[in-house]
C-alpha cells in the first residue's frame, strides 16, 4: 500500500466529511437529558430540524439509522396485509420493498431499470385503476443513493391527487435532505424520512422522521406492533424539548451546529452549491467518454454522479486503485451494478476545490487502471464551474 501523506479525500455518497465546526460543536461534556439545560438544546435541534425539512409540522429524532426511520415511518402507519405502492428506482427502494414485505405489508413493486426516478404518469394510472381504494400508502425514494437519480416528488404529489386517491406519500430523503430542493409541507409528504450522516453532515446515528396530521391520523388505524419507534411515546416529551429515553446528546449538539451551517448558508444556496457541482461532475464524465448511470437529465442527482464503466473494466478494481494511490473514497456499485459503477458523492461540506480534487483523482485513476477515456475531464469540470460563477 502507498504510504499516505495529508488528507484523506471522502467522496462516497454518505456518510460525508463532518466539518470541523460540527466535530468542535460535538466535543463537549455530557449533560443531564432531564435538565433545563437540554430543554433547550432539544427544542433547538427540533425546531432546526423543520426549517431543513420545510414544515411546520412535528418532527422526531431517533438514536438511530434511517434504516430505523423507515421503520418508524411503517409500523406508525401501516397495518397487516395494507397493500402499497413502491417503485423499483434502485437498491434503497428494493430494500425498503423487503422490510414492508416483512411486516405483512403487500407490495406492488413496479420494476424498474435503475437509471431513472419514479414516473408520476405511472403513480396516476395506478391509483385511478385502483376503483376500491386498497393502496394504502405510495412509498418513492427521493434521492436514490445507489444511482444518482431522484424522483419528482412534487409532480408525484400532483399526480396523486389528479387521480383522487387517499394514499398516504411516504418518501425516503435519507440522502436527499440538506443537499438536494426538499420540502415536507408545500410537496404534500405525509411522512419524509432521513439521517444523519449525508447532507446534514454529521456522523452516522439519528434517523429523523418529518410528519403530517395525515400521518399521525394513521396512528389511529394502524395495528403493526411498536415501542421504540412510536411517534406518540416520542411527541409528548418532545413538546419541552426532551426524550422518552437517552438521546445521543453529543450528537444534538453536533446537529444544532450543521442547521447553523446549512442556514448561514442559506438553503436555496445550499441547493445551488450541490447542483453546480453535480454539473460539473458531469461534465467531466461527458468529457471522458464515460456515461453517467441517470438517462434522464430532470432526475440527476445534485448529491452524487453514478459513473458506468467501460465493458470488460471492474469499477471496484478502480476504487480499490484510487484509494491506494491517491487516498481518495469513491463509492462502489451495489446489488445489480456492483462492479459495473462508481459513484462520486459531491454533498454536505464541498465545494468547488474539493471536487477538483476529487475529479483529479478520478482523471488520474482512469489512466493508471488502463481505463478507455479521452482526456480533459478535469478541465471539463473546471470550465462548468467557472461558468456557474459567471451566471
Amino acid at each position: 500500500m502507498t504510504t499516505r501523506t495529508g488528507r484523506h479525500f471522502l467522496h462516497i455518497p454518505g456518510p460525508s466529511p463532518v466539518p470541523e465546526r460540527v466535530l468542535r460543536a460535538m466535543d463537549m461534556p455530557v449533560i443531564d437529558h432531564r435538565g433545563a439545560d437540554f430543554a433547550k438544546l432539544g427544542r433547538a435541534v427540533l425546531e432546526g430540524a423543520q426549517t431543513v425539512f420545510q414544515t411546520k409540522a412535528p418532527v422526531i429524532l431517533y438514536p438511530g439509522s434511517g434504516t430505523g426511520a423507515w421503520e418508524a415511518a411503517i409500523v406508525n402507519t401501516l397495518s397487516a396485509g395494507d397493500r402499497v405502492l413502491m417503485f423499483e428506482t434502485g437498491h434503497f427502494a428494493t430494500l425498503w420493498r423487503s422490510m414492508a414485505a416483512r411486516w405483512g405489508i403487500e407490495v406492488e413493486f413496479v420494476p424498474g431499470d435503475w437509471r431513472r426516478g419514479v414516473d408520476p404518469a405511472r403513480v396516476e394510472a395506478i391509483l385511478a385503476e385502483d376503483r376500491t381504494k386498497s393502496i394504502k400508502a405510495v412509498m418513492v425514494v427521493h434521492n436514490e443513493t445507489s444511482t444518482g437519480a431522484t424522483s419528482r416528488i412534487a409532480e408525484i404529489r400532483r399526480a396523486i391527487d389528479r387521480a383522487n386517491h387517499p394514499a398516504l406519500f411516504l418518501v425516503d430523503t435519507i440522502s436527499g435532505l440538506g443537499s438536494a430542493e426538499y420540502a415536507h409541507d408545500d410537496w404534500g409528504v405525509d411522512v419524509s424520512v432521513s439521517c444523519s450522516q449525508k447532507g446534514l453532515m454529521l456522523p452516522p446515528g439519528l434517523g429523523l422522521v418529518a410528519l403530517s396530521d395525515k400521518a399521525l391520523a394513521a396512528t389511529k388505524t394502524a395495528t403493526l406492533p411498536r415501542s421504540y419507534w412510536d411517534w406518540q411515546d416520542m411527541l409528548k416529551p418532545n413538546a419541552a424539548g426532551y426524550f422518552p429515553y437517552t438521546p445521543a446528546t453529543n450528537l444534538l449538539y453536533g446537529l444544532r451546529e450543521a442547521i447553523a451551517m446549512l442556514l448561514e448558508e442559506g438553503l436555496p444556496q445550499v441547493f445551488a452549491r450541490h447542483q453546480r457541482l453535480a454539473a460539473a461532475t458531469r461534465a467531466a464524465v461527458e468529457a471522458w467518454g464515460l456515461e453517467v448511470l441517470c438517462q434522464e437529465a430532470s432526475e440527476y442527482s445534485p448529491v452524487l454522479t453514478a459513473v458506468v464503466m467501460p465493458e470488460g473494466h471492474d469499477a471496484d478494481a478502480l476504487r480499490n486503485l484510487i484509494l491506494d494511490k491517491y487516498d481518495l473514497s469513491l463509492g462502489t456499485g451495489l446489488a445489480k451494478v456492483a462492479g459495473k459503477v462508481f459513484r462520486i458523492g459531491h454533498l454536505g461540506e464541498t465545494n468547488d476545490l474539493t471536487l477538483m480534487a476529487a475529479l483529479s483523482g478520478v482523471e488520474m485513476g482512469l489512466k493508471a487502471g488502463g481505463v478507455p477515456h479521452a482526456r480533459g475531464g478535469v478541465l471539463a469540470a473546471m470550465d462548468a464551474l467557472r461558468s456557474g460563477l459567471d451566471d
